[in-house]
């Protein structure tokens, strides 16, 4: 099987910093040597990080920490990348995922596994990668007797997208314009601080079974009005602006508080729904960070009892 792949630069300052005791991110300062903390929010070693850039796995993003205190620092943390990936099979369309670009050939090897396309890594017989304007394109030759498969499954996959992704077979479908956030006042540190504390007893569900995500609306005083809970975070918040609809309510300067992590999928839907302001407990992607920067959406992420990081250039 032959593999190529093109080597994928990406950009990110050196992580010359210093832990920050409180909080465990990293402050703007002369380089030292980092040490282990025991927290989710502990800075990452200058030479893993590096590494991991150079890989194409991360990039280093300068973002600001709003500790409960309301004290303010800037900080840089590695982000994961995230890129569209457009998958051929045999010269054919077959889907579009959102991946961290390393491991390339071993992405399409399992997932051709999985797609029931092959039984075995020798009916690969070629991968290819190659960039294209909004993402990559990885081109995956099966051999002759996996041809079939692959037309069969793509005409089956037609009546499967149901979510995401799902039957988007090229990147021009994939990644598409959004329109700006109509501008509205950032909601207080203390009125975020306060239904993060909150939001917990709204999630009944999450409570008996520690396994759904919670998608909040939230006053500008930080009181919860509606949340709605799914196995699946994007579900989640789909719950939640269905909801609005339904029930009429609006966002009047407050936001929507999320229980996961910032894909860009979120950031998409909440520009769709002309939310201002969205506050996420997780860390983001660097995709949902470039797409949030483009619809002019607020981002809040790794949002804590004790802290939370802003991303400095939206509104």
């Amino acid at each position: 099987m032959r593999i190529s792949c093109f080597v994928l630069a990406t950009s990110g300052a050196s992580l010359g910093t210093l832990a920050s005791p409180n909080y465990g991110y990293t402050r703007l300062v002369r380089p030292v040597v980092l040490v282990q903390q025991h927290s989710i929010h502990r800075p990452r070693k200058r030479r893993v990080t590096q590494e991991l850039a150079e890989t194409g796995r991360s990039v280093v993003e300068t973002l600001v920490c709003v500790r409960a205190d309301g004290s303010r620092v800037a900080v840089e943390r590695p982000v994961a990348l995230e890129r569209p990936l457009a998958i051929e099979f045999n010269g054919l369309g077959y889907a579009v995922v959102m991946a961290t670009p390393a491991d390339l050939a071993d992405f399409a090897t399992g997932f051709a596994l999985s797609e029931r396309l092959i039984g075995r890594a020798d009916e690969i017989v070629d991968i290819d990668c190659h960039p294209a304007d909004t993402g990559l394109v990885l081109r995956v030759t099966l051999a002759p007797a996996r041809a079939a498969a692959v037309v069969e499954r793509v005409r089956h996959r037609v009546s499967e997208s149901s979510c995401g992704l799902c039957g988007i077979e090229n990147l021009e479908q994939a990644i598409r314009p959004l329109r700006r956030v109509p501008a509205a006042p950032a909601p207080a540190e203390t009125a975020i601080f306060a239904a993060l504390e909150a939001l917990r007893d709204h999630q009944p569900l999450n409570r008996a079974t520690g396994a759904v995500h919670a998608a909040a609306l939230v006053s500008a005083v930080g009181a919860v009005r509606l949340v709605r809970e799914d196995v699946g975070r994007h579900t989640a918040f789909d719950k939640l602006v269905g909801a609005m609809l339904r029930k009429e309510l609006r966002w009047d300067g407050g936001f929507a508080l999320l229980s996961s992590r910032c894909s860009y999928e979120l950031v998409e839907k909440a520009a769709l729904a002309d939310c201002p302001t969205l506050v996420t407990i997780s860390a983001p992607t660097s995709l949902a960070i470039a797409r949030a920067r483009d619809a002019g959406l607020r981002l809040i992420v790794l949002a804590r009892s004790d802290a939370m990081l802003l991303l400095p250039d939206t509104p």
